[in-house]
């Protein structure tokens, strides 16, 4: 299988690529940084390509998809994506332009991009991780990140309608915490207190198993879809109140 894993470099996108790895098949990443790599991975690998990539950079990526997919193209994961703390600060007009580019907009370049090359060999699946948050629904001070996961969602769920007649699946990933590098840094290295936070073994168990189900969603921990169904039901001034 050939597997192009955008923002692959680090997090659950390089832990996704090395379960690929192992498993023999043929794995592309790409990520703004190549230098967050681990040291000697591409020696230890030769099944593995590593690309610098903006997500946000259409042109590059056009070329990047159209490079790999030849001869084909077996699965595309989405895991890149742009936080920012607006509880803490307040965002301006580059950061808000850069989180739209990368979770929105770069998304879906991707997607028509690997879409064409499935179309045309009538095999093939879309992935994209999209974040629990997305799950909460829109309240008046609600942030900017929860609304552009919520997007996710919404393109996940139009290609898989468009691309279900021609046997391509599309899932969506909805994962809560996981304790990932990046995340430990947001909770100044130590992210153990965040609720039912998860390894990212078991979030790679997660996703894997959702892909190889070609499931249209899935979300984990369970404990996490529970929590946020019980937000959603509090009255809207509420949940402005959480902030």
């Amino acid at each position: 299988m050939r597997v192009l894993i955008i923002g692959g470099t680090s997090g659950i996108g390089l832990a996704l690529a090395l379960h690929y790895l192992q498993q023999g098949d043929e794995v592309a990443v790409c990520g703004r940084d190549l230098a967050r790599l681990p040291a000697g991975l591409m020696e230890q690998h030769p099944r593995l390509q590593a690309f610098p990539l903006d997500i946000s950079d259409r042109p590059a990526l056009a070329q990047l998809v159209d490079q790999f997919a030849v001869p084909r193209l077996d699965l595309v994961v989405v895991a890149a994506g742009f936080y920012f703390n607006t509880r803490q600060h307040v965002l301006d007009a580059a950061t808000t332009q850069r989180m739209l580019q990368t979770n929105i907009s770069g998304l879906a370049h991707a997607f028509e991009l690997a879409a064409a090359k499935m179309l045309a060999q009538q095999s093939g699946q879309l992935v994209a991780v999209s974040s629990i948050a997305g799950l909460l629904k829109d309240y008046p001070g609600a942030s900017l990140y929860s609304a552009t996961k919520r997007n996710v969602l919404g393109i996940c769920e139009s290609y898989r309608i468009a691309l279900q007649p021609f046997g391509i699946a599309v899932t969506a990933i909805v994962p809560g915490y996981v304790d990932t590098e990046k995340l430990r840094v947001l909770n100044h290295g130590d992210a153990s207190h965040k609720p039912f936070v998860q390894s990212e073994a078991q979030a790679v168990a997660h996703i894997a198993q959702a892909i190889q189900r070609r499931e249209a969603v899935r979300v984990f921990p369970w404990q996490m879809r529970w929590l946020v169904g019980l937000l959603n039901r509090l009255p809207r001034r509420l949940l402005a109140l959480r902030r």
